[in-house]
């Protein structure tokens, strides 16, 4: 048994080590077609601060803040000063310092190779520079919007997990009675609403819209929060994020509910199952016993691209209509913005934690399934 034990144990160990050494080309494959996408991308941060300068940019939101008024001086004390001949839209009447000036600053006074493997330098470091356009660190920038994002990814994933497995498992149960018809229905009906919709409807009920103001509509506390003893900030955070998380949670309710009502059904079908039930075991022995074990691997599965999806993507529109600042709604404008120093480093960290995450999740496999051999696992 200790024998088995250790074999399974380097094997294990042998199996994370080629996970992670696949990580390194992962990462940089990633950075490097993202960098390359950018480099032909229409547009860059000279582009706009030459539309600010000439007041032809309505920019993606009032957040972008810093830069521009320094650039208007000094494009104020140079304009008139030459001729210019730049591949840059909005650069007439300016002269080349000047242009070259911004160049320098954003860094494009390099060749494209060189700010790439400066990138990939200061990113294994942790170091990702300053935004273009907003007077701060990205790190910084980036811990000040994490907590929302993951108020967002953490209730959302949790509450449609909580009510999505035991409620799959219950339709598996009664497979083809008047119960799983009609919460199929639902179901149905919650996966095709989408989440930005089902977000407005929930204002215009319970959020002053047109019925009752049952809810805040904005922000994640009230303004009297630093004034609040420590279960009124409790109620008080609840209060607030309950209509987004229902927003969130309707669409990766439905979803996971049919993964684990369809992986169930599977188990329930196979041979084990009978030969348990013949031995005499009870439906709930059978159920937790046996089939939940089998069945939720590939419930697990789906988990880490649930979670990482609410707590990035899934979460911008939301994020908008309910004006909480996150990262999802960073990420947006910083695109929209061509601040590529916050587009970057938001790439490259959810690049990393979701690698990192889907490893944790095979790993898991080995907590809910024993039998699992690490050795002639694949990559």
């Amino acid at each position: 048994m200790r024998r088995r034990v250790a074999i399974d144990s380097s094997a294990m160990l042998a199996y994370i080590a080629r996970r992670v050494l696949l990580m390194v080309p992962t990462l940089f494959g990633i950075m490097l077609i993202s960098f390359i996408i950018v480099q032909f991308a229409p547009g860059g941060p000279v582009e706009r601060v030459l539309a600010q300068l000439q007041g032809l940019d309505a920019g993606a939101t009032s957040r972008v803040t810093g830069g521009s008024g320094d650039f208007a001086g000094q494009a104020a004390q140079q304009r008139g000063g030459g001729e210019t001949s730049s591949r840059y839209r909005g650069a007439q009447g300016l002269p080349p310092d000047f242009i070259a000036s911004l160049e320098k600053q954003f860094g494009f006074d390099r060749p494209a190779h060189e700010r790439f493997a400066k990138m990939l330098w200061d990113y294994l470091r942790f170091d990702f520079g300053k935004s273009y356009f907003r007077d701060v660190s990205v790190l910084q920038l980036i811990k000040e919007k994490l907590p929302v994002s993951i108020t967002l990814g953490l209730w959302m994933t949790l509450l449609s997990y909580a009510v999505s497995i035991p409620l799959g498992i219950r339709k598996a149960v009664k497979d083809g009675s008047a119960f799983d018809i009609w919460t199929s229905g639902v179901v149905i009906v919650g996966y095709a609403i989408p989440s930005f919709l089902f977000a407005i409807l929930l204002i215009v009920l319970f959020a002053g819209g047109s019925f009752w103001q049952i809810f805040p509509l904005r922000g994640l506390w009230s303004d009297n929060w630093a004034e609040l003893s420590l279960w009124e900030k409790i109620l008080d955070y609840l209060w607030h994020i309950t209509l987004p998380i229902l927003a969130m949670a309707l669409g990766a309710f439905a979803t996971s509910t049919l993964l684990t009502k369809n992986s169930f059904l599977d188990e329930i079908r196979k041979q084990y199952v009978l030969t348990a039930r013949m031995k005499g075991l009870s439906e709930r022995q059978v159920l937790y016993g046996h089939v939940f074990r089998n069945a939720m691997l590939i419930v697990i599965a789906g988990f880490p691209g649930a979670f990482i999806g609410a707590f990035f993507t899934g979460s911008l529109l939301i994020e908008t209509i309910f004006s909480l600042d996150g990262l999802g709604l960073l990420s947006f404008e910083s695109i929209v913005n061509r601040d590529y120093p916050v587009v970057f480093a938001n790439l490259y960290i959810f690049s990393l934690v979701g690698l990192v995450v889907n490893l944790l999740s095979d790993l898991t496999y080995t907590w809910i399934d024993p039998r699992i051999d690490f050795e002639t696992r694949e990559v």
